[in-house]
């Protein structure tokens, strides 16, 4: 991946932060990672902690960037959830898996969240 490709995608991470943050989600951690595998943002919205993966394009030419998650990323973005609710002794805590994307519309960023985009993805 280049570094300009690594910049966009850190400047969507940020957008989608300052958007989340609006619709009352408490960013609790970002780039989570384990050797299993890195989640971009963990937040909590009211009483569920939230595990976000944020998908940026600049145009739609590879498609739409929803589709970008595909089984074996949502399997590893499981495991990562996971050890992350281990780790905290959080295992009966709700959780939920949303997907971010941020694309341009219009010249402008559009961003769009989908609540429980899917579900746990456990070998």
């Amino acid at each position: 991946m280049s570094k300009n490709q690594l910049q966009y995608g850190h400047s969507g991470e940020d957008l989608a932060v300052q958007f989340l943050e609006g619709q009352g989600y408490r960013i609790l951690a970002r780039n989570y990672r384990t050797r299993m595998g890195e989640i971009d943002i963990v937040a909590r919205h009211k009483d569920v902690i939230v595990f976000v993966e944020v998908k940026s394009r600049r145009s739609l030419a590879y498609g739409d960037p929803k589709w970008a998650i595909t089984p074996a990323k949502q399997r590893k973005i499981s495991m990562t959830a996971l050890a992350y609710l281990k780790a905290r002794g959080t295992t009966q805590t709700k959780a939920r898996f949303d997907v971010v994307t941020v694309q341009p519309k219009d010249g402008r960023p559009h961003i769009e969240v989908i609540r429980n985009a899917f579900e746990l993805a456990y070998p």
